[in-house]
C-alpha cells in the first residue's frame, strides 16, 4: 500500500509470496525505487478507473495495481506482484481491497490532522512562552531545538496572501516531515515556524569538540532551509526568506530562539535569503543597537546630527565621507576607493568637517560613537 508520493505505508508478509528486487528494495527503504519506467506505470494506474495489469520491468515481475480513491481524490495505490498464480477474481479482490484501504487511509489522515492540529497549537504556545516546557517535551519528544522562520518575500493582496501563506505552511511541513518524521509547524501572523531538532551538547558547550559539532549541525539546518526556500519559491512563484534562531538546550528556550529567527528575517534580502543568527550576528547587533540608540534621547543625540545638518545646509557630503573612512578602518585610500574619489578629496573633506563642525577624529571614543550613530541612525 503506497501513498501518492510512492512511500510504502504497509506491505504483506504472507509466507511463500513472490518477491523481486524492486519489492525488496522498496520494503527496505519504505520508498519505491525511482525510474522513468516506474513513473510511466504510475501515470497509467492513476489514469485508470479500475485495476490495471502492468508488464514486467527489467528483472521485476509483472504487477496488478489499482489507485486508491475517495470522493475523486487519489489517496495512494495498491500493488500486487503477479507471478502467474493469482486467482481468476484477483482484479475484483484488489478493487475491494482498494475500497477498504481508502477508509483506513482517510481514518489515518483524520488522526494525523488531529495530531498536527494539537502539535501546532502546542508549538504556538511554546513560541509565545505560555506552554509548559516539560509537558511539551514529553509530547513532542524534543529537547534541544532551534526555531526556523519562513516568510513570503513579496507583497500580495490580503486574501491571496493568506492562501499563499497556508501553502507555504504545507510545503514547510512536508519537507520537515520528510526529514524528521512527525513534525510541528505553525503559521503565526504570516510567518511559518518550525522547530528543528538539534543534538544535545555532550561534555558541555565549552568542550573543544563541541564548536565543530555545532557548526556542522548548523550547516545541515541551513541547507534544509535553503532547500525549502528553493522548493517553495518554485512552487509558489515568489521569493521566500528563512531565518534560523540559535539552538536552545530545552523547549523553555523556544521563545528566545523565535526572537532570533524573527530578527534574522529582518536583515535578510534578495542577496541573502537564508541565514542563521550566527551567520549574521554583526547585522543583528547593529539592528538592535539602532533600536536602542533611537529609543533613548541621550543616546541618539550627538555630533552625527550636526554633520547631517551641515550637509543639508551646505550641500556637502561629510557624513558619507566619514562613514566610508570609518568602514575602511580609518584608511584614506580605502575610503577614497569606497567613494570613488581621490584620497586628497577625502582628506580635504575630513579636515573641513573637523573645522566647521568641531568633531575630534583623534579621540577614539568620539570616533566610535560617531561611527555607531552614523551607521545605525543616519540611514545612509
Amino acid at each position: 500500500v503506497e501513498d501518492p508520493r510512492q512511500r510504502i505505508l504497509a506491505y504483506s508478509t504472507v509466507p511463500g509470496q513472490a518477491l523481486d528486487e524492486d519489492r525488496r528494495q522498496g520494503i527496505l527503504g519504505l520508498q519505491v525505487p525511482g525510474s522513468p519506467e516506474n513513473n510511466e506505470q504510475y501515470r497509467t494506474v492513476f489514469a485508470a478507473q479500475g485495476p490495471v495489469r502492468l508488464p514486467a520491468l527489467a528483472d521485476a515481475l509483472p504487477r496488478l495495481a489499482v489507485a486508491i480513491r475517495a470522493g475523486g481524490e487519489t489517496l495512494g495505490s495498491l500493488w500486487v506482484v503477479d507471478d502467474g498464480r493469482l486467482a481468476p477474481d484477483a482484479e475484483e479482490a484488489l478493487a475491494q481491497g482498494a475500497s477498504t484501504a481508502a477508509l483506513l487511509l482517510l481514518r489515518a489522515r483524520a488522526a494525523q490532522e488531529l495530531a498536527r492540529h494539537q502539535d501546532g497549537d502546542l508549538l504556538r504556545r511554546l513560541l509565545d512562552g505560555t506552554a509548559d516546557p516539560a509537558a511539551a517535551t514529553h509530547r513532542l519528544g524534543l529537547e534541544a531545538v532551534r526555531v526556523a522562520a519562513f516568510v513570503l518575500d513579496s507583497p500580495v493582496s490580503a486574501p491571496d496572501g493568506e492562501q499563499t501563506a497556508l501553502r507555504l505552511l504545507d510545503l514547510v511541513r512536508l519537507q520537515c516531515e520528510a526529514r524528521y518524521g512527525r513534525h510541528a509547524c505553525v503559521l503565526v501572523d504570516g510567518v511559518v515556524y518550525a522547530m528543528l531538532p538539534a543534538p544535545a551538547e555532550r561534555g558541555g558547550a565549552r568542550e573543544p569538540a563541541a564548536a565543530p559539532r555545532r557548526r556542522a549541525h548548523e550547516q545541515r539546518h541551513v541547507r534544509l532551509a535553503e532547500d525549502i526556500v528553493r522548493r517553495a519559491g518554485q512552487a509558489l512563484r515568489m521569493p521566500v526568506r528563512a531565518g534560523l534562531g540559535e539552538v536552545v538546550p530545552s523547549l523553555a528556550g523556544v521563545p528566545a530562539s523565535r526572537d532570533d529567527a524573527d530578527l534574522v528575517l529582518r536583515v535578510l534580502g534578495p542577496e541573502l535569503p537564508v541565514a542563521s543568527a550566527a551567520q549574521v550576528r554583526p547585522r543583528l547587533t547593529l539592528l538592535r543597537l539602532s533600536e536602542v540608540l533611537g529609543g533613548r534621547r541621550e543616546l541618539a543625540t550627538g555630533a552625527w546630527q550636526e554633520v547631517l545638518a551641515y550637509d543639508a545646509g551646505h550641500g556637502t557630503g561629510y557624513a558619507r565621507t566619514l562613514l566610508a573612512w570609518f568602514e575602511a578602518g580609518c584608511d584614506m585610500a580605502g575610503a577614497a576607493q569606497l567613494l570613488a574619489v581621490h584620497p586628497n578629496t577625502c582628506r580635504y573633506r575630513l579636515r573641513q568637517a573637523q573645522q566647521h563642525i568641531g568633531i575630534d577624529l583623534d579621540d577614539p571614543d568620539e570616533r566610535l560613537v560617531l561611527w555607531l550613530q552614523l551607521r545605525t541612525l543616519a540611514d545612509l
